[in-house]
C-alpha cells in the first residue's frame, strides 16, 4: 500500500554534477524547469543544475538550504530557502517546487512548513515566496497591495493565502525577439543619447568586470536593493564592494555562462549611474535573461534606462546571434521601465506574484 506521508530530507549539494552524490541536485535542476513549464509554459525561466550549483557552493553573500520530499523513494517535490547574509536581513526567500502530478497529496504543505521552520531556525521574521501565472483572465483575479497589476489564482497562490501570506506585488515577465528589426533599437538609442547629452557616456564590457570598474559597479549594484520598486517587500540593503563583485562573477561564469554589461558613466563625477546585464547559459542558442537594470535615483529623467537597455541589446545581437529572445521581469508599478520595454518591442508572456508573511 502506497503512503502519501512524505519523507523530507536535506538536499545534498555535491562538489560537482559528476560526483557520486549529485543525483539529487541534478533532479533539482530538472524539477525547477518542469515546474516553470507546467505553470507558465516557459521552462527556460528556470536555471538548470549547472547554473545553480556555484551559488549553492558559495555562502559568502547568501545561504541556500534545500529539502527533498519523497513518497516510497520517489522524489515528489522540493523546497529551497535563501537567506541574505547581511546582518540586518530579516527575510527568508522560499521557492516551492511540487509538480502537478504530486500536488494535493499534502506534499506542498509539508514542504512549506519545513521551509518556514528553517527560516525561523535562522532567526528570520519575514517569509517571502513567489508564484508564476499565465497571462489569462480567470474567475478569481488577485490584485496586490501596490494596486498595480492582477494575476489569476493558482494552486500555489491559494496555498500561500491559506498559510497567511499577502500578495504584495505583481511583476511582469516580458520577452524581446532578438531577430526582430534592429531599427527601433538604434533609433531609440540615438534619441536617448542626444537627450542625455555629453555628461553621460556608455561603458560596456563582458564579465569579469575590468578592475578599474569594480568599485563603481559595486556601488551601482548596491542601489538595486534600495532603488528598485519593491512595494512593501522586506529586502535588506545589500553591501557591495569590489570583492563581492568578483565573487558574484565567479559564480555566474563558473557555469559557462556569458554576461554582457552596458553601463552609463556620469562624466563630471566619474561615477557609474546606470547599468543593464544580459546573461546566457552555456547553450548559446537558448533564452537570454536580463538580470539587473537600474538607474540611480539622482540621475533619473535623462533616459539612461533606454540607453543601457538599447546599447546592451544591440551589443548582444552581435555577441550572441543564435539566441532567440531576451526575458525580463519588471514590477507592474515600474511604469518608466515598462514604457521603455514596450517602446523597443518587449511583450508580456507571464506574470509573477510576490507574497510575504511576517512572523
Amino acid at each position: 500500500m502506497k503512503t502519501t506521508e512524505p519523507t523530507i530530507t536535506p538536499l545534498i549539494v555535491p562538489v560537482s554534477l559528476d560526483a557520486d552524490d549529485a543525483a539529487e541536485f541534478r533532479a533539482y535542476g530538472d524539477l525547477n524547469r518542469l515546474v516553470c513549464d507546467e505553470q507558465v509554459g516557459l521552462p527556460d525561466l528556470a536555471p538548470d543544475a549547472a547554473q545553480m550549483l556555484p551559488n549553492w557552493q558559495d555562502d559568502s553573500d547568501a545561504l541556500d538550504r534545500g529539502f527533498v520530499a519523497r513518497i516510497d523513494d520517489e522524489i515528489v517535490g522540493m523546497v529551497t530557502v535563501t537567506l541574505a547574509q547581511e546582518a540586518e536581513a530579516h527575510a527568508a526567500e522560499i521557492d516551492l517546487l511540487v509538480p502537478q502530478a504530486h500536488w494535493g497529496l499534502g506534499v506542498e504543505a509539508a514542504l512549506l512548513d519545513r521551509a518556514e521552520e528553517e527560516a525561523r531556525a535562522h532567526g528570520r521574521t519575514v517569509l517571502q515566496i513567489w508564484s508564476l501565472h499565465r497571462p489569462v483572465e480567470a474567475d478569481r483575479m488577485l490584485v496586490p497591495r501596490t494596486g498595480w497589476g492582477r494575476i489569476p489564482a493558482t494552486p500555489l497562490s491559494e496555498l500561500a493565502e491559506d498559510h497567511g501570506y499577502s500578495l504584495e506585488q505583481v511583476e511582469r515577465n516580458s520577452e524581446y525577439d532578438l531577430h526582430s528589426d534592429v531599427g527601433p533599437l538604434r533609433d531609440a538609442l540615438a534619441d536617448a543619447s542626444a537627450f542625455a547629452g555629453p555628461d553621460y557616456r556608455i561603458v560596456e564590457w563582458n564579465m569579469p568586470t575590468p578592475p578599474e570598474w569594480r568599485d563603481g559597479f559595486a556601488a551601482v549594484l548596491a542601489r538595486l536593493s534600495t532603488d528598485a520598486p519593491s512595494g512593501d517587500m522586506d529586502f535588506a540593503e545589500e553591501h557591495w564592494d569590489a570583492d563581492r563583485v568578483v565573487r558574484r562573477e565567479a559564480r555566474l561564469l563558473g557555469a559557462g555562462q556569458t554576461v554582457s554589461v552596458a553601463a552609463v558613466q556620469h562624466v563630471p563625477s566619474g561615477q557609474l549611474v546606470a547599468y543593464n546585464e544580459l546573461l546566457i547559459a552555456a547553450d548559446r542558442t537558448g533564452v537570454t535573461h536580463q538580470f539587473g537594470t537600474l538607474v540611480s535615483k539622482e540621475h533619473r529623467g535623462h533616459r539612461l534606462g533606454t540607453i543601457v537597455k538599447c546599447a546592451n541589446l544591440l551589443r548582444w545581437r552581435e555577441l550572441m546571434p543564435l539566441s532567440t529572445v531576451v526575458s525580463t521581469f519588471n514590477a507592474e508599478e515600474n511604469r518608466p521601465m515598462l514604457s521603455i520595454n514596450e517602446a523597443i518591442g518587449f511583450v508580456p508572456v507571464s506574470y509573477a506574484g510576490a507574497w510575504q508573511k511576517k512572523i
